[in-house]
């Protein structure tokens, strides 16, 4: 018997302006999940897009209306990854949730691993770690920043992870809906918000070991958004210090 036969896994995808590359990433996580005889659903949130993100999403939901079930959530203007996410879950109706890029930055596949870890509540890819595996190496100065960004973390945040950042993240449907239920990171900061909720109401983490390959079209503007991340980590401290997060 197929050790998944019985999980039921929302995948949840946010997207902004993923026209010309939504397609084939869909694609790539049907043919997966069909082979591998999984329960599942797929929740592809658009941000707002002003390509034609929204005319393909919903010609692939028509065609794949009778094998696979897709949930198409449209924004009306572009709120960011973190809130996109949040609808997703929210959205959800599984036993696992995990979200991913839109380009697939960690292959599909390496779900695989996730799904075999239940003993842990959350479990997040990570590029940082032992037995990672960087096949497309970002610029050095994103990847100097990273790291730069991490220790900020460590000291200001207490988190005691080594990439907080990779895409690839599977929660407990249940765990995933009460730490979100408290963010308020709508951009992305969320993930390292979410991890911190996660660590005050000791939820079990592993950071685990990832392939990943760095995509050209990232969305993240170096210089601008990682003033904005800067400003959102000491923002959840101070909600923290506020009491805002409870406990």
């Amino acid at each position: 018997m197929n050790i998944y036969s019985k999980k039921f896994l929302s995948v949840i995808i946010p997207c902004y302006n993923e026209g010309k590359r939504i397609g084939n990433t869909l694609k790539k996580i049907i043919e997966f999940f069909n082979n591998i005889k999984i329960n599942y659903e797929i929740i592809v949130v658009n941000d707002g897009s002003t390509d034609d993100t929204k005319t393909k999403l919903q010609k692939i939901k028509e065609e794949h209306s009778n094998n696979v079930f897709i949930n198409v959530i449209n924004n009306n203007q572009n709120c960011g990854k973190g809130f996109a996410v949040k609808q997703g879950i929210m959205a959800s109706n599984s036993e696992y949730i995990y979200f991913t890029d839109a380009d697939l930055s960690t292959p599909i596949e390496e779900i695989v691993k996730f799904l075999e870890r239940k003993e842990y509540d959350i479990v997040i890819g990570s590029r940082a770690v032992k037995n990672s595996k960087i096949l497309v190496h970002q610029p050095f100065y994103r990847e100097l920043a990273g790291k730069v960004f991490n220790k900020l973390l460590k000291f200001i945040l207490g988190l005691p992870y080594n990439d907080t950042q990779c895409g690839a993240k599977l929660f407990k449907s249940d765990v995933a809906k009460f730490v979100f239920s408290k963010t308020t990171i709508n951009r992305f900061s969320f993930d390292a918000e979410v991890l911190f909720i996660a660590k005050k109401y000791k939820y079990k983490v592993l950071e685990l070991p990832v392939v990943w390959s760095h995509s050209k079209n990232s969305k993240v503007k170096f210089f601008v958004d990682g003033i904005k991340m800067l400003d959102d980590v000491i923002k959840i401290k101070i909600n923290d210090l506020r009491g805002l997060y409870g406990l």
